[in-house]
């Protein structure tokens, strides 16, 4: 399971652009702070390696298997 806590990602995509598995987008609906956040698109294709979760800058992800 992957938790993204939209309130606190500030749309730097830094999870989209390193995950291995394309397991990221970017979603349609607007987060308090006006930004489009990441959200999970594919969570078959994830092998909950948690490089989204450490290379995050605002801790807006936990990724549980």
């Amino acid at each position: 399971m992957i938790s993204i806590y939209e309130e606190l990602c500030k749309g730097c995509y830094i999870c989209i652009d390193s995950c291995p598995k394309n397991v990221f987008g970017v979603s349609k609906e607007l987060n308090k702070k006006g930004i489009y956040p990441s959200m999970v698109e594919n969570i078959e294709n994830c092998n909950y390696c948690g490089i989204c979760e450490l290379i995050c800058p605002d801790q807006s992800i936990v990724v549980k298997k």
